[in-house]
């Protein structure tokens, strides 16, 4: 069960959305707390400011009756403290009061307010709760400011007062029976007695005073309850947000787990030997691109068996001949009678040993070729001196063929002909090319090389009866000879080409095969990247053409 996909990553979300889930209670809580003190302030801002504002303006001894007459309006205890005495306030509560800010903070069962006065008093109120009394108290004293004005003038300076105090509630001057109140709430407003209305959703209220000497009724509100966000709302979310994350993944892993099964089912196919298996490819994701590459392994373990199987064909094939030489040179050293005879069996015997090991060799080289990568070190390269050095080592063999080395470009100067290659397996290479061309050329074997700045070149030529189009295509399969003019007569176990193509791939570049239109024979090309950092970054640069038009150009 726990091997699921699907079943681990959702194991993996929960745990993640139970640790966000926990931190969201948290922050839940702290952001409750951050609301429930800027509702505190808010609340308590405007008649808090309006206070301070007209003790500022005060006397000593008129501050004195005022907070007197407000401790018994707002039935709570008010005092003016100095700075000093506000050590219990934390530095960033004295910043919001050197701005003029309330400060409101809980003092175990009550409520601590705060205002600046001036630069030495600060007005200090504590209450258990800012309730009814609170409400009612600052209507008094914003009615007391608007009894100082005529009446036409107290609307606009009620405006002005609210702008200027900061107030956090609505405060409004209604006319007679524009308040929405009942005949008997207006008249206990004409006694002097204070009304409040709750509003049609339960969670405001509003309290309204008559204004003395005047028709008009003052409404402060409505005010909101303060209503906290609920933890059942966070465990609500948290659940509804599992089962939707649990539907959604399902339906993604789902398939995903599908098609990585059917991965698995290919690689147990392939195991049990049916090579022959392909994954389904569906489009472009980490999936499809898995899918892109077991195939392309999958392929390439199919070559690569293919090959083993052909190349031990091919070789038990090819050591069958000198093998049964050898056994017939022992049965006639056997029955040799004079010294002449014993010598010529044993040279005979000598060059099957020296064929035989030849084999072997080639047999090895292209394995190890065909197999990995190898250990390749490449250096910088003269291309003309490696070409002139195979001429002459082989020209000698048969001296009835002329070889001529010669590049495409013969006013580059000589510097330009540097490139970098793994010199032994390279030179490997050229050699196969030359002796393939020379056993194959009638009189004339021509070896041409361009460097560019990108890719490198080498083309080698002969004047024999070329290649059909048929068979150039197998040409380069290990063992493969060809029925016409180059037979098993001219020598060669098939696999000089084979190694010839497994070098140059491994510097990143191509190996063709056409026809001469110079000399009318084959023509074999070699084209690799200059820069071998460069060889599997550009592969497009790998895929070299038969001109060298770009590069003429480049140069």
């Amino acid at each position: 069960m726990l091997n699921s996909i699907f079943v681990r990553i959702y194991l993996g979300l929960l745990l993640a959305v139970l640790l966000v889930g926990g931190l969201g209670v948290l922050g839940l809580h702290q952001v409750n707390q951050l609301r429930e003190q800027a509702y505190r302030e808010s609340m308590a801002a405007g008649t808090m400011h309006l206070l301070a504002s007209q003790l500022a303006e005060q006397t000593a001894l008129q501050r004195g009756r005022s907070v007197a007459t407000w401790s018994r309006l707002f039935a709570s205890r008010l005092r003016l403290l100095p700075w000093r005495a506000l050590d219990e306030l934390s530095d960033e509560a004295l910043r919001r009061l050197e701005r003029d800010l309330v400060v409101v903070e809980i003092d175990g069962d009550e409520l601590a307010m705060y205002q600046r006065v001036d630069a030495q008093l600060v007005l200090n109120i504590r209450l258990s709760q800012v309730s009814e009394q609170w409400g009612r108290a600052t209507l008094f004293v914003v009615m007391d400011e608007l009894l100082r004005l005529p009446e036409a003038q107290r609307a606009e300076h009620l405006e002005s007062l609210l702008k200027q105090h900061l107030f956090g509630v609505p405060i409004q001057l209604y006319e007679p029976k524009a308040a929405g109140l009942d005949p008997d709430q207006y008249r206990r407003l004409d006694e002097g007695d204070s009304v409040i209305t709750l509003s049609a959703s339960g969670d405001a209220v509003t309290i309204y005073l008559g204004v003395l000497g005047s028709a008009k009724v003052l409404g402060l509100g409505p005010i909101q309850r303060f209503d906290p966000y609920p933890p059942r709302l966070m465990v609500t979310s948290f659940l509804v947000l599992v089962l939707l994350i649990g539907l959604t993944l399902y339906g993604l892993v789902y398939r995903l787990e599908r098609r990585v099964r059917a991965v698995d089912m290919a690689a147990a196919q392939i195991a049990a030997g049916d090579l022959g298996t392909r994954v389904p490819v569906i489009g472009r994701d980490a999936v499809a691109r898995l899918g892109s590459s077991f195939n392309d392994m999958a392929a390439r373990l199919q070559r690569l068996i293919v090959l083993q199987r052909e190349m031990i064909r091919g070789a038990s094939h090819e050591l069958r001949t000198p093998v049964a030489r050898l056994r017939f040179g022992l049965e006639m050293l056997e029955e040799a009678r004079d010294e002449e005879r014993r010598q010529r069996y044993l040279k005979g015997m000598d060059g099957d040993l020296q064929e035989l090991d030849k084999l072997i060799d080639e047999i090895l080289t292209y394995a190890r070729l065909e197999q990995g990568n190898p250990a390749l070190t490449f250096e910088r390269v003269n291309v003309p001196d490696m070409l002139q050095q195979a001429a002459d080592e082989l020209g000698p063999l048969r001296q009835s063929v002329r070889i001529e080395v010669m590049p495409v470009d013969s006013s580059l100067a000589p510097e330009r002909w540097l490139a970098e290659a793994a010199p032994f397996y390279l030179n490997r290479a050229i050699q196969n090319l030359i002796s393939n061309a020379m056993r194959h050329a009638h009189s004339h074997v021509r070896l041409t090389y361009h460097v560019g700045r990108r890719r490198c070149q080498i083309d080698v030529e002969d004047d024999g009866p070329g290649i059909s189009e048929a068979d150039q295509e197998n040409l380069f399969t290990p063992f493969m000879r060809l029925d016409d003019s180059r037979t098993r007569s001219s020598g060669g176990y098939g696999l000089g080409l084979s190694i010839v193509r497994r070098v140059i791939l491994w510097h990143g570049g191509r190996a063709l095969v056409g026809r001469s239109q110079s000399l009318g024979g084959a023509r074999f090309s070699l084209l690799w990247p200059r820069r071998q950092n460069l060889a599997h970054e550009n592969t497009a640069d790998a895929l070299l053409t038969k001109n060298y038009t770009d590069d003429t150009q480049q140069s």
